[in-house]
């Protein structure tokens, strides 16, 4: 198995997921104009950019191939990072499937303050450390066993409880089941071997990466709003107007005033608009964008 900085090895190995977290993770690439080339060989797509040689694994099993160096990059979630016990490098979380993981029971075997009972209990889950982590941190008596999917159809005749993955709990609850804790939070990151990042022209192709991916998570936040606003409400707008630096300032035609520019936070639009309204803006126009570069 090649080392991942040696420089006989040119092509930067990446993975990416197949199943659930494909499509968010290849959405994100063509976001920066990176396009994922299916052919023949369905799980050995190309790249649109060159020095990349792709494969497609499960999530877990990038973790296990990033740990062991024959992969240098790739996307999975943390919540395999962390079971798998991986040292690994996170290059930047893109907020993708962002779920988190539970300790789940149904109701009527909880105590009347919603705690499990005190009694030698049979987990199951397919995050066995993580499991065996929190089973110790609270001082349970259980035993774990092992799922290997469709882990909440367990209880209650099979297992007391689950440790399990939720994005909104709708699962959980179509299967009679209530969240008695929280071990974590997880999401899709891009994550590299540290060796990986040692060879200073592969480290810079990867910074590369990263950069566009940062770029375009950063527009999906933000929208670009302009107003138009007279010579004296200038500072009034401005002053409330949120923008990365400062926003951008152009005269009207006709010393009508002044057209602003500002890349703003999209959370903020539905206090901001009428905001600007009252301070003098006009023709308030919001446009997407598709990358931003600090």
């Amino acid at each position: 198995m090649p080392e991942p900085n040696d420089n006989s090895a040119s092509m930067i190995r990446l993975a990416l997921p197949k199943g659930r977290m494909q499509r968010g993770v290849e959405d994100l690439l063509a976001g920066a104009g990176i396009r994922v080339l299916y052919g023949a060989r369905e799980y050995r797509p190309g790249l649109s950019i060159p020095g990349f040689e792709v494969k497609l694994l499960k999530p877990h099993n990038i973790v296990e191939m990033l740990h062991l160096g024959s992969r240098d990059i790739g996307f999975a979630g943390a919540d395999w990072v962390d079971e798998l016990g991986a040292e690994l490098v996170e290059l930047v979380d893109t907020g993708l499937d962002p779920v988190r993981l539970v300790a789940a029971a149904p109701r009527e075997m909880l105590g009347p303050d919603g705690s499990l009972p005190r009694r030698r209990l049979v987990v199951a889950s397919e995050y066995e450390l993580l499991t065996r982590r929190w089973i110790a941190r609270k001082g349970i008596d259980a035993t774990v066993v092992r799922s290997y999917g469709a882990t909440e159809v367990f209880p209650p005749e099979d297992a007391d409880c689950i440790v399990d993955n939720t994005a909104t709990g709708a699962t959980l609850k179509a299967n009679g089941l209530v969240i008695v804790d929280e071990l974590m939070r997880s999401s899709t990151r891009l994550y590299a071997h540290p060796r990986a990042l040692d060879d200073t022209g592969r480290r810079h192709a990867i910074e590369d990466l990263v950069l566009l991916v940062r770029s375009v998570l950063e527009a999906r936040r933000r929208v670009m709003v302009e107003v138009n606003v007279p010579a004296d409400r200038l500072e009034d707008v401005i002053a409330v107007l949120p923008c990365m630096r400062e926003p951008t300032i152009s005269e009207l035609h006709g010393e009508g005033g002044y057209a602003v520019k500002a890349a703003v936070p999209r959370e903020q639009l539905p206090a901001l608009i009428p905001l600007l309204k009252a301070r003098g803006g006009a023709d308030v126009v919001v446009t997407q964008l598709a990358q931003i570069v600090p």
